[in-house]
C-alpha cells in the first residue's frame, strides 16, 4: 500500500526516487514549479526534453498525460512531466487533472520509483480551486495502483496549500 505524506517546502529539494513536474506542453520550461525545475535541474533536463519534442511529441505533450526524463542536479533520479489542465468554469476537466495523477504514478511504477514527489499541479497560474485540486489528488492516489510506489509525497509551496491538502488528507 502507498503512503501518502505532506511536505511544506520546496519540490526541488525532495531527495525521492521521482519528482513530478507541472508542465506545460511544450516541455521547454515556463513558470511556477515547471521553472523552478527546469532552472535547478539544469541542461540535461531540457535536453531531454528537446529530444521528446523532436521524436514522440512534436506538438507538444497532450494535457493529462505524462513522460519521465532525467532529474539532472536535482535530488532525484528522474522527473516526471504532466500537463495539467486550465481550471473551467463553464467545462469539467477533473478527469484530465486526476489523469495527470494516475499517468505520472503509471509512469514512476514502470520506471521502479519507490518515492514520488507531487505538486499541486494546475492550482497555480492554471487556477485550479486548491480544495478541489486537493480532492481529486487525493482521491486519485488513493484509488491508483502504483506497482512498488511506496510513497507519495505532496509537495505544498505555502502554508495554506499544505492546510488545504492535509484538510482532505
Amino acid at each position: 500500500m502507498t503512503t501518502i505524506t505532506l511536505v511544506r517546502g520546496d519540490i526541488t529539494e525532495q531527495s525521492v526516487d521521482a519528482v513530478v513536474n507541472a508542465a506545460n506542453s511544450s516541455l521547454l520550461g515556463g513558470g511556477g514549479v515547471d521553472g523552478a525545475i527546469h532552472r535547478k535541474g539544469g541542461p540535461a533536463v531540457l535536453a531531454e526534453c528537446r529530444d521528446l519534442r523532436a521524436s514522440r511529441y512534436g506538438k507538444g505533450l497532450p494535457t493529462g498525460r505524462a513522460v519521465a526524463t532525467t532529474a539532472g542536479r536535482l535530488p532525484a533520479r528522474w522527473v516526471i512531466h504532466t500537463v495539467g489542465p486550465v481550471w473551467s468554469r463553464d467545462e469539467d476537466r477533473s478527469g484530465l487533472l486526476a489523469s495527470c495523477y494516475r499517468e505520472s504514478l503509471r509512469v514512476a511504477a514502470g520506471l521502479g520509483a519507490r518515492t514520488v514527489a507531487f505538486p499541486a499541479i494546475s492550482t497555480g497560474i492554471f487556477g485550479w480551486p486548491m480544495d478541489d485540486g486537493a480532492r481529486i489528488a487525493i482521491e486519485t492516489v488513493r484509488e491508483t495502483e502504483a506497482r512498488g510506489v511506496e510513497e507519495v509525497r505532496f509537495v505544498l509551496f505555502d502554508q495554506p496549500a499544505y492546510d488545504t491538502f492535509a484538510a482532505r488528507l
